[in-house]
């Protein structure tokens, strides 16, 4: 069998599995791992940026609050119905990755790094600024009777539970496609070597602000799907830890594979929820543990399995 078709194989047996496991698990669980679709999502997203083309940025979070609020204030404010105002998240973030990229990647290596934290952070100051409408750090509440898609009730754990699936599924083979077309080859060369990528004749800068696009509005999406599914929206979403959460995601699945992002968020998800159980320092336990991974399996657990036994993962 093929690398590809081992490939298509095995993200079609994620999304079955995850599709299965709704009928099975405890309400507790099932709930969680609703909410680890999405925020998986948000990690596919850093991971088209950071996994595949090598660019580091500390900005994320202000794509992910882009999408939540674009949802958010158009149902508070515009009375618009969820459809609409799902869309309005996602070009929202759109919108808002196109010019951060603009003029983000007229920097490079740390000066981007930088520069992407002051654009999330001159967000979070700015949703503080208009707390008039945003409610600042309190947030708003997204009421049921506006949580209603096409007729489907999404405050019930069924319909959430799969609404979240389908987000994850599109959003996984989205990446899955992406990374395999002449584009995603060009992304990861740029990674590798982009000095060498100039050098062959590829526009390294249309490469990489399209990179920015499509890894903010996925990641806007998982903001607004985020803000829909559980019915919240606050500025703590858009807070520079929430922009370190997904590099963390990324890094402990596997930076540059399609399901390390997934396996990295149940992986942190679990580790605080098990270690909070136990001590109240369980931040220092998730610590730990984060340093021992960094140490010995420096390609995340997914990167790790692909270098040493199943090099066709993609």
């Amino acid at each position: 069998m093929s690398a590809a078709a081992k490939s298509v194989w095995l993200h079609g047996g994620v999304i079955t599995l995850l599709f299965a496991l709704q009928f099975v698990l405890p309400a507790y669980h099932h709930g969680n791992l609703a909410r680890i679709m999405v925020l998986a999502v948000y990690a596919m997203g850093y991971n088209m940026l950071f996994g595949y083309t090598g660019l580091l940025s500390l900005g994320h979070a202000l794509f992910f609050a882009a999408g939540m609020y674009g949802l958010g204030l158009t149902i508070a404010f515009l009375d618009f119905a969820p459809s609409p105002a799902l869309l309005s998240g996602i070009i929202s973030a759109l919108i808002v990755s196109a010019v951060v990229g603009f003029l983000a990647l007229r920097t490079t290596g740390v000066a981007f790094m930088i520069v992407t934290l002051m654009f999330a952070q001159a967000g979070f100051l700015t949703i503080l600024l208009f707390g008039e409408y945003t409610r600042g750090d309190e947030g708003f509440v997204i009421q049921q009777p506006e949580r209603v898609l096409a007729g489907i009730d999404l405050t019930t754990p069924g319909n959430r539970y799969f609404a979240a699936l389908i987000l994850f599924s599109v959003c996984l083979i989205i990446t899955a496609r992406v990374v395999q077309t002449p584009f995603g080859k060009v992304l990861i060369a740029i990674r590798e070597n982009e000095d060498r990528a100039r050098m062959l004749g590829y526009d390294v800068l249309r490469h990489k602000l399209i990179a920015v696009i499509i890894s903010g509005t996925m990641s806007g999406a998982a903001g607004a799907a985020y803000a829909l599914l559980f019915g919240y929206v606050g500025a703590s979403f858009a807070a520079v830890q929430y922009s370190i959460f997904p590099l963390l995601w990324v890094l402990l699945g596997g930076a540059g594979t399609t399901i390390g992002p997934l396996v990295g968020t149940i992986f942190m998800f679990y580790l605080i929820d098990l270690s909070s159980g136990l001590t109240s320092a369980y931040m220092l336990i998730a610590g730990v543990t984060l340093v021992l991974l960094t140490l010995f399996a420096r390609q995340g657990l997914v990167g790790e399995l692909r270098k040493r036994a199943l090099p066709w993962l993609p």
